[in-house]
């Protein structure tokens, strides 16, 4: 117990926020979020003073009692990833991922627009926890907002904050599979993005053969407020299983799509009246982001958004995506158009990827055309079972879990195409976004 009691943050010059919003407060409608304005906020970093200030308590057992876990997608325990990188020696290097692969995700390109230095903020405290001397924020080539942001952001910091890490930005191509960590290391080691077969792991050897700590940027985000106002205030939103808030970008037939903060465990329903509620009646949605799962229409009512009441849907929160596809959309068509993109996406260096993805998306094209070979859902499970598990990264499993939901989700309409061919609804423009603006 005294052990515990020791490692108590300092306290911080601003009040907690008190419910939600946390990660979200104080931000303005169209500008970036100055220094000035961020430390007026959440108040400064709680370091100790000196020639090169350290941290005034310890970040990974604080991390540890507040249960943080990944928001990227994976959702590892954020201690256990520093805990790896420190145990195993020599100068670490801290990557913060802001790449976004995700099309229908906007909260991190938002953090990196809006809210820079709370970012940073976790960044730098992640990097002096581990002695890290480079800091690499990794942002996606096409998002130049807020590339220029966090530029703007790094150059405020670096007349202020002494002994911070060198910090330096890393252009990420808007690709899928660009923002995996491995392919971020890849990139950052001067060679193209792309996923590698491990070990070894980032965390035993990356940027420049050093131990590597890989962070999304919400993540970091949480670890910028953890350290300033503890994991007791962290945990009281949420469960005790998953604790804290979470930002997830809501998408579809609502009347104020966009990025929310919400208490893990509170209710999709809750999410979609504070959106102004649903324009139009929903088919289903898609959690997670394009590697997550379906669910139907008639279990919106009911669900609740936390990884433990939507395992029985083989779903999770993952990269925080809520996208809601409405009655208007036929799902068969939406369905073969967005596996034949993850397919396009694939990387190039594993058979099954390649060749399994193409047959997965052929699958539904032919579905929707109303043309399957043979019975089109067997052919379907058949195909996901091949693909998964056998990749340099989760892109083919999670395409195969995205296809193999939507099966139990639409069965009545993938059945009335698959003897029937397209239908009224297929003409229709269509609602999950592939392409970014």
């Amino acid at each position: 117990m005294s052990t515990q009691l020791a490692y108590a943050p300092a306290p911080s010059a601003v009040a907690p926020p008190a419910g939600l919003p946390r990660l979200l407060t104080g931000i303005a409608a169209h500008a970036a979020m100055s220094l000035e304005h961020h430390e007026a906020v959440h108040g400064p970093l709680p370091l100790t003073g000196g020639r090169r200030p350290a941290l005034a308590f310890d970040l990974v057992e604080e991390l540890d009692r507040a249960g943080l876990r990944g928001r990227g997608g994976a959702g590892f325990p954020t201690a256990a990833k520093l805990r790896a990188v420190a145990a195993a020696g020599g100068r670490p290097v801290v990557l913060a991922n802001v790449g976004e692969g995700e099309p229908a995700s906007r909260k991190d390109r938002t953090l990196a627009r809006m809210l820079p230095h709370l970012v940073l903020d976790g960044a730098e405290l992640a990097a002096r926890a581990l002695g890290a001397r480079e800091l690499i924020v990794a942002v996606c080539e096409t998002a130049r907002t807020g590339a220029d942001t966090l530029a703007l952001a790094i150059s405020e910091r670096e007349r202020r904050h002494r002994g911070a890490p060198r910090t330096r930005l890393l252009g990420v191509p808007d690709r899928f599979v660009a923002s995996q960590e491995s392919a971020l290391v890849s990139l950052a080691n001067g060679a193209p993005a792309l996923p590698a077969f491990t070990p070894p792991r980032p965390f035993e050897r990356g940027v420049g053969g050093h131990p590597t700590l890989v962070a999304n940027a919400e993540t970091l985000a949480h670890v910028a407020l953890i350290a300033r106002h503890g994991a007791s205030w962290f945990r009281e939103l949420g469960s005790p299983a998953e604790p804290g808030s979470a930002l997830v970008t809501l998408s579809g037939p609502v009347a104020r799509p966009g990025v929310y903060e919400i208490a893990r465990g509170g209710s999709l329903s809750g999410l979609m009246q504070a959106a102004g509620g649903l324009t139009l009646p929903a088919a289903g949605v898609l959690l997670g982001g394009y590697g997550g799962a379906w669910i139907a229409g008639a279990h919106l009512e009911s669900l609740r958004l936390s990884d433990e009441r939507l395992a029985p849907f083989g779903a999770s929160l993952g990269a925080g995506v809520v996208a809601v596809l409405s009655a208007h959309a036929c799902p068969v068509r939406e369905l073969a158009r967005l596996t034949r993109w993850l397919a396009g996406q694939s990387a190039g260096q594993c058979g099954p990827c390649v060749h399994g993805l193409d047959a997965l998306a052929g699958g539904f094209e032919a579905i929707a055309a109303g043309a399957p070979r043979g019975n089109g859902e067997q052919r379907m499970r058949q195909l996901a079972a091949l693909v998964r598990a056998r990749g340099a990264c989760a892109h083919p499993d999670g395409v195969a879990r995205m296809a193999l939901s939507a099966l139990a989700a639409f069965p009545t309409e993938l059945a009335e195409h698959a003897r029937h061919g397209p239908c009224e609804r297929c003409a229709r423009s269509p609602e999950l976004p592939l392409a970014r603006a």
